[in-house]
């Protein structure tokens, strides 16, 4: 873990993130789930505005990146 980083826990599983990231993902939900033989992290971000067809790269509102 950095120095810049900020470590949460809940339900027994440790995240790890860098505070600059923090605005972009406030208000994220991360649910595990399980689906035949496939396994992931799924990511609900309410401040995502766009993603690409791969599912790996998004656009974030502009709100989202400016302090209140």
């Amino acid at each position: 873990m950095g120095e810049n980083d900020v470590q949460y826990e809940s339900h027994q599983t440790k995240v790890v993130v860098d505070r600059d990231a923090l605005t972009y993902l406030d208000g994220t939900r991360v649910d595990f789930r399980k689906e035949g033989l496939s396994e992931s992290f799924k990511f609900d971000n309410p401040n995502v505005s766009a993603t690409c067809g791969c599912g790996e790269s998004f656009s974030v509102n502009k709100s989202a990146s400016t302090p209140a």
